[in-house]
């Protein structure tokens, strides 16, 4: 299925301490994002380092697999690596009953860090 400008899922799928990846279609522009649960909250982030980025295992920090780079999951600051001082770019995220909706920015999010 090709990606739309609005990603869905069920709360449950994405329960505390994981993340969930997609691809919203941004006008015209394919946009790689991943959601995370942390500490019952949710938030959503444009992933500039794909393939995935994971929740740590001691579920403090969001790590890139690709960089290692560590991320503050509730704010997306980056701690550590080589893009620390820097931050995830967010992705407006609603949490509609049981269903999350992720939609595409105002303005075209950055392609990279």
């Amino acid at each position: 299925m090709p990606p739309s400008d609005e990603w869905r899922c069920a709360v449950a799928a994405v329960p505390p301490g994981r993340t969930a990846t997609f691809r919203l279609d941004c006008g015209g522009r394919t946009v790689s994002g991943f959601v995370v649960n942390h500490d019952a909250r949710y938030r959503a982030y444009v992933n500039c380092c794909p393939p995935d980025e994971f929740l740590a295992a001691d579920g403090r920090t969001l790590v890139c697999s690709t960089h290692g780079a560590l991320f503050e999951p509730d704010t997306g600051f980056c701690t550590a690596g080589p893009c620390a001082g820097d931050r995830l770019t967010p992705l407006p995220l609603v949490v509609d009953g049981d269903t999350l909706a992720v939609s595409c920015p105002q303005r075209p999010p950055p392609s990279a860090r």
